[in-house]
């Protein structure tokens, strides 16, 4: 495992808070009362910050607004379009939502819209096997191809486990092509580091992000301070990319 994922599991609301509830009644044993309780508030104070809709509104929506999103007719052209693995069966409309397969959008999709848009004339997939022997490139290979793009379009990455291995394995790709120009697609919460490492390898990429997620719903009935298990369970992602910017910058590679 490596330490993003390490430091990420750590800091998840529901572990940190757990961890620091028994380093509490640790501390209670001890005789350390005082120390106790602001040990077990403080977990208490990060679990209920995270499940909070507010705070992924604000957390997670500052990544996707980073780079905002553009209908595929509006982006420039390229040379080729890259498809990062991950979230391959997902791509809700909304987290706070129900998941509705009638309105969800992945990666995979919005890849071949900006094909069928004439952005670029080839698309790369990018992501290895995570179970079995199947990888994320094969995965979304074939539903690009249920999308109508052509295989001969179709160029694939197999050997990737993460952000910069995505950057590292498809530039080498793309560079033997004589590449270098590229719309580059993932979630628009992933699209921050994604540049970032991309750029560090040499190539030019273009962000081209599915649509944001992180949003407030046309709900009357939503609020923004009611603790919700959605945003709970979503404030992961959010996490995960904050210590991955953090890594990814100790270890040079944004």
């Amino acid at each position: 495992m490596s330490f993003s994922s390490v430091l990420t599991n750590l800091v998840v609301p529901l572990n940190l808070c757990i961890a620091l509830l028994i380093v509490s009644v640790l501390l209670h044993m001890v005789r350390w009362r005082k120390l106790a309780a602001f040990v077990a508030l403080l977990g208490v104070a990060w679990a209920l910050f995270w499940s909070l809709p507010a705070s992924s509104l604000w957390a997670g929506g500052r990544l996707e607004q980073y780079y905002g999103y553009s209908p595929p007719e509006a982006l420039p052209p390229a040379e080729a379009i890259v498809v990062l693995g991950g979230n391959t069966a997902g791509g809700r409309e909304n987290w706070f939502l129900p998941y509705d397969p009638q309105t969800a959008e992945t990666r995979t999709e919005a890849a071949a819209k900006l094909f069928h848009a004439r952005r670029a004339p080839l698309i790369v997939v990018s992501g290895a096997a995570l179970d079995g022997s199947v990888s994320e490139a094969q995965t979304m290979a074939r539903a690009l191809v249920r999308a109508g793009v052509p295989e001969s379009a179709i160029i694939l990455e197999t050997n990737s486990h993460n952000t910069r291995e995505n950057a590292v394995f498809s530039s080498e790709l793309l560079k033997e092509k004589g590449v270098s120009r590229v719309l580059l697609v993932t979630s628009a919460l992933h699209m921050p580091r994604a540049m970032a490492v991309f750029t560090k390898q040499g190539v030019h990429p273009i962000a081209a992000p599915a649509p944001p997620q992180i949003v407030v719903p046309q709900n009357p009935d939503f609020s923004f301070w009611l603790p919700d298990l959605r945003s709970f369970e979503a404030s992961r992602s959010i996490i995960k990319e904050y210590v991955g910017m953090l890594v990814y910058w100790i270890r040079g590679w944004i």
